[in-house]
């Protein structure tokens, strides 16, 4: 589905930031659009600056899932500073908590979390209801491999034998003495 990104420019509060930059909303099912101004209120601007593919996976219900029992069901918007006229770049839309704190993680990129409008949740739920399935959790059983069992002459100074790789350099210097 393709999600416009809303975002808007505020006077920035130190003398450092001229201007403030925060993804304050998406529209689900937008067009394309390249910074196109929405609304102006004094020294504030909102931009429709892109739209984006929001795209979900099968093998990420569990992720959506999470994003969706939150409080607040978010669409992270994940943006990349530029130089040019404008300072932003959208690079992606997502429903997946997972995902966006990847890019988190990164530091590379600016990660915004934007509330979910009713129909876009009812349709990330739609998609859950239809794929998702529960992974019944299996505890790994530990090996059959006996513990108890002592191999004789590894590491042990006692047992002469042409070589050890578990010896120390100390033991093998007074070996060839």
């Amino acid at each position: 589905m393709p999600i416009g990104v809303v975002i808007r420019r505020s006077p920035g509060v130190t003398r450092w930031a001229r201007w403030s930059w925060k993804a304050t909303a998406v529209l689900p099912g937008a067009a394309a659009a390249d910074w196109r101004e929405l609304r102006r209120d004094v020294e504030r601007v909102e931009f429709h600056a892109a739209t984006v593919p929001l795209e979900l996976h099968g093998a990420e219900t569990e992720a959506y899932l999470h994003g969706l029992t939150a409080e607040v069901p978010c669409i992270y918007v994940i943006l990349r500073s530029i130089t040019g006229e404008w300072p932003l770049e959208v690079v992606l839309a997502t429903a997946s908590p997972y995902e966006a704190q990847d890019y988190a993680d990164s530091g590379e990129e600016i990660v915004e979390k934007v509330p979910m409008t009713a129909g876009l949740e009812a349709w990330v739920w739609e998609f859950v209801d239809a794929f998702h399935k529960e992974e019944v959790f299996v505890k790994r059983r530990r090996d059959k491999k006996r513990i108890d069992i002592v191999e004789d002459g590894i590491g042990d100074p006692r047992v002469d034998k042409p070589a050890d790789v578990y010896a120390s350099p100390a033991l093998k210097r007074r070996r060839l003495q």
